[in-house]
């Protein structure tokens, strides 16, 4: 029997034309792809998460395809995050499965990026909001990319129930221009530099 059942799944676009200046040759979109599924272990404790971590690999590659979809192809996206919303009757390891299923997912339909993938997490009650941060997915320290996206569905997630959700988008702030490491610049490929 399958460890993932997913009760509804979201796609959240943002377009962003301008910031108070001139448009940029081509609008900054971000967009995140959720999936709300029951939580195997709600109300337990369960001193093995692998089994699920590892199947969850399955619905990372399916919410990272649907962004590069969404976004025209891998070779648009340059910046890249996870995050996880745990019902109230699960706890915080449910959500840190999130980190290498996740981030696994996102680096396979990729290309294998070098960057670590930015994560952000809570255990909550439904409709709860977070700020997703994102940055460069070849280099960590690129200034021009760090920025966020918010994120949240409003009936979920249930006390049973995991929110799990992956965010790609197709450059840096605009109008970016408070200096530090260019995504130009980036020469060491270690995933910092």
């Amino acid at each position: 029997m399958s460890l993932i059942d997913i009760r509804k799944r979201c796609l959240i676009v943002e377009t962003t034309f301008h910031e108070n200046g001139p448009a940029p040759e081509r609008p900054l979109k971000l967009a995140a792809s959720c999936a709300v599924i029951r939580n195997p272990y709600a109300g337990r404790y369960e001193p093995d998460l692998m089994p699920f971590m590892a199947e969850l690999r399955t619905l990372g590659t399916l919410l990272a395809t649907e962004l590069v979809d969404t976004l025209g192809g891998k070779e648009n996206i340059e910046v890249y995050s996870k995050a996880a919303i745990v019902g109230l009757d699960g706890e915080m390891e449910h959500g840190a499965v999130w980190h290498e299923a996740g981030g696994w997912a996102m680096r396979s339909v990729l290309g294998e990026p070098r960057a670590m993938v930015p994560a952000v997490k809570a255990v909550a009650v439904a409709g709860y909001r977070m700020m997703v941060p994102v940055h460069y997915i070849h280099a960590s320290y690129v200034r021009s990319h760090f920025n966020s996206i918010e994120i949240g569905i409003q009936d979920a997630p249930r006390s049973n129930e995991i929110l799990f959700a992956l965010v790609m988008g197709t450059g840096g702030r605009v109008h970016s221009r408070l200096g530090g490491l260019t995504k130009e610049a980036v020469t060491v490929h270690d995933g910092q530099r």
